[in-house]
């Protein structure tokens, strides 16, 4: 094989990958829905979790990245690991989508690439650069990267061809087919090179398509890309939680496992049937024994997945089960739903932030009950707390915004841009609800300090407009978390009393000064606390007009 050759294969592969990649992000922005609906689902049980991974992975298709995002998920407390379990098998099945999509141009000389692919490519570039629509743009792009992903196909196996009777790829083949570690390590380590194992796959398919892969060869390769993948997701655990680590280690445990089994099973059925064992494989046989492997391995193992997961423990020691992370009122954490490697599927990553905010409005809006009642009885340990997580509201802002930024960075629909720069706003909004927080406990610790007390007129008030306020400020919340109409409309029915409060509240403060009902100093705070009760149910209209504006 000479340096063109070498460079032609090269190439093939690279438009293979690039290929492979656009039609993944293609398809993952036109199923943003569906993807966002997955993502409830994947942690209500085991079950779900399986068919939420072979979707995810169909779509993306790369089963690294969803084992990647799984981890992620993990370590951001959104899944435990028993539901990981289901995800992760799920996605084995998925990235057999790959294989049968690369031995299409088998099934019929219609679908073979010199054939169809450059109509593909010629009909999404037009869709790309002359339609308006997005979805049309989408539908353009998913054309486009399938087309490239065949013209790679092509290119490889066009270099490999005039090579199909050389004794070297023969002899290769059938060293590896009669050695079944060295076979399944070969595949292990190219695949952990490449990272990729539909990628692997798609090579050693295109190797078979010219007749040079034997059947044991094939087998033993196709068990060992099924382990190289897992490399993928071992280095992205790297950093994480105990609990992600033992995700990761689950995805190489069900793989080895799976893979020693198949293996085993197909060594005696080789060893008894030589003729079949050094066969030829096609392309599509590739295809069916890497999907019947999946499945099988899946319902094998599918009722052990507690047994897998307490297994991961003799290797990674956590102290406690894990368990999925829940708001819990008073929760402190600064950080709960975000990850980096969730990142790896943008509409999961946008999900993830949108929890995160809600999160931050949660702790905010505790922040700001806190805050009221340290006001209204002077205590002074609530205003020690308010002040406590005031820091971390602002710590949570911080960090929600870089994440932002790396989202915004992605490939995204206008749709998903639009829901992202509404969370920039809506951070925002939260961070200056709990800086009027802060303000309400730096005015109940100036009470504390010297000793102001309210008229019993002006207590009342203050508890009417305060609860009216955080009714406000909790359906903007509910609002954001559920997309619901109803929690829009009440945001807008308690910020108008809030305003009419505000002003009556106002007069009857001067009139009680006028006729020295109360001192000045309590008047000044009675009016400060309006201000800023007023200016909370403010940001809580603007947080709900923001989904209310996505809704439309």
């Amino acid at each position: 094989m000479d340096l063109f050759d070498v460079l032609h294969l090269i190439g093939g592969l690279s438009l293979f990958l690039f290929g492979m990649t656009l039609m993944g992000q293609a398809l993952e922005r036109r199923a943003g829905n569906k993807l966002k609906a997955l993502l409830g689902r994947m942690t209500t049980n085991r079950f779900a979790g399986l068919l939420t991974g072979l979707g995810v992975t169909a779509i993306i298709q790369s089963s690294s990245a969803t084992t990647v995002m799984v981890v992620g998920f993990v370590n951001a407390g959104l899944m435990n690991l028993v539901q990981a379990v289901g995800v992760i098998m799920g996605a084995n099945i998925g990235t057999t989508i790959t294989s049968w999509i690369v031995s299409m141009n088998e099934w019929s000389a219609a679908l073979k690439p010199e054939f169809f692919a450059p109509l593909l490519i010629g009909i999404g570039a037009f869709a790309m650069m002359f339609t308006k629509k997005e979805k049309n743009k989408e539908a353009g792009e998913i054309l486009v990267g399938f087309g490239v992903l065949f013209i790679g196909l092509s290119f490889m196996s066009g270099s490999i061809k005039p090579y199909a009777t050389s004794p070297i790829f023969s002899n290769a083949f059938a060293v590896l087919g009669g050695n079944p570690i060295l076979g399944i390590l070969t595949g292990a380590i190219v695949t952990a090179i490449i990272q990729s194992s539909s990628a692997s796959v798609g090579i050693l398919q295109t190797l078979a398509a010219n007749g040079i892969v034997t059947w044991n060869s094939a087998v033993y390769i196709t068990l060992g890309q099924n382990i190289g993948t897992c490399v993928t997701a071992l280095i992205s655990s790297t950093g994480a939680n105990k609990t992600a680590k033992r995700a990761a280690v689950i995805h190489l445990l069900f793989n080895v496992i799976g893979s020693l089994l198949f293996g085993t099973i197909m060594f005696i059925i080789f060893l008894t049937n030589g003729s079949f064992a050094g066969a030829e494989i096609n392309s599509v046989q590739i295809s069916i024994f890497h999907t019947i492997f999946n499945i099988t391995c899946t319902v094998a193992l599918f009722p052990f997945a507690k047994q897998l997961v307490k297994f991961s423990g003799l290797f990674i020691h956590t102290d406690d089960e894990p368990v999925i992370q829940e708001y819990q009122g008073d929760a402190l954490e600064t950080l709960k739903h975000l990850d980096n490697r969730i990142l790896e599927t943008p509409s999961f990553a946008v999900e993830s932030a949108i929890k995160e905010v809600i999160h931050m409005g949660h702790t905010t809006l505790d922040n700001v009950k806190a805050s009221v009642e340290a006001l209204l009885t002077k205590n002074d340990m609530l205003v020690k707390k308010v002040l406590e997580t005031e820091e971390i509201i602002n710590e949570q802002t911080k960090l929600i915004t870089e994440y932002l930024i790396k989202i915004s960075n992605l490939s995204l629909t206008e749709k998903q841009h639009f829901i992202v720069n509404n969370l920039f706003y809506t951070i925002s909004n939260i961070e200056r609800v709990g800086d009027h927080a802060e303000n309400l406990a730096e005015m109940a610790k100036n009470c504390i300090d010297h000793n102001v007390e309210f008229s019993e007129e002006a207590y009342t008030e203050l508890k009417e407009i305060s609860d009216t306020t955080l009714k406000a400020f909790l359906n903007a919340i509910q609002a954001r978390e559920t997309q619901n109409v109803e929690s829009i409309r009440k945001v807008v029915k308690y910020e108008d009393i809030v305003d009419t409060l505000e002003e009556e509240f106002r007069e009857k403060h001067i009139e009680r000064l006028s006729k020295n009902q109360c001192n000045t100093e309590a008047g000044i705070i009675f009016i400060d606390t309006l201000i800023n009760l007023e200016r909370i149910s403010d940001h809580s209209l603007n947080i709900a007009g923001y989904v209310k504006d996505e809704m439309e």
